[in-house]
């Protein structure tokens, strides 16, 4: 049974899959001249639904033909292994530490055709150093081998450094707001800090918008 929180698999029909889908066009038509195949998904602060909006944004990717892997970079609070129903005894860390990970990582296949999960594993004592490393440039360019798009779910970006120091590493970088709760000033300083670090901002993603009526209307039909 799918996680109530995957709408585009639990109510494919409503507005807010098809957000995800409005979501996935246009990330590929920003990257006609330069293919965005490492994305990672960030928000201002906690509870801002980062993570739910890379999993449905991960299963529309992977519905429209595309190998993807989703990598939970969160090594503080974690979630994708929660939001799949998968085991994490195993995942990046295990990765970032084993050579013979490197060539068969703990990927996890899920329901969806051409999508998969890379847990967390077990949380370092020091995230940011990991994430920082060069041995995580390795196991990105392993990851990007075997997939089409390879998204990560990093931390809150001011909270700690982890989403600053892994957006070096990426192709586009997605912060996530939260309608009637994220405040302007954190979404402004969030935007500084991701700018200072020449992060490849791509744009925002606003959750818990309101709809009109009448849209709703017309996708539930």
């Amino acid at each position: 049974m799918p996680d109530a929180q995957l709408v585009t698999l639990t109510d494919p029909r409503t507005p807010a899959a098809e957000a995800y889908r409005a979501l996935r066009t246009n990330l590929m038509f920003f990257s006609l001249d330069k293919p965005l195949s490492r994305l990672l998904v960030t928000s201002p602060v906690p509870g801002e639904g980062k993570s739910t909006v890379l999993a449905n944004l991960a299963v529309t990717l992977a519905q429209g033909g595309n190998r993807t892997i989703v990598v939970d970079a969160d090594l503080r609070k974690p979630s994708q292994h929660d939001i799949w129903h998968l085991d994490n005894q195993r995942g990046l860390t295990t990765m970032l530490i084993e050579d013979a990970e490197m060539a068969n990582p703990a990927i996890q296949a899920t329901s969806v055709p051409n999508l998969s999960v890379l847990t967390s594993g077990p949380l370092p004592p020091n995230p940011a150093d990991v994430l920082g490393s060069r041995r995580m440039d390795e196991v990105i360019a392993a990851l990007a081998e075997r997939a089409d798009y390879v998204l990560f779910d990093a931390p809150p970006a001011l909270a700690v450094t982890d989403a600053a120091l892994l957006s070096a590493k990426v192709d586009g970088v997605i912060l996530v707001l939260r309608a009637g709760m994220s405040q302007r000033d954190h979404a402004a300083r969030a935007k500084e800090q991701l700018e200072r670090v020449k992060a490849p901002l791509i744009g925002t993603v606003l959750t818990n918008a309101r709809y009109d009526a009448p849209v709703g209307s017309y996708y539930s039909r």
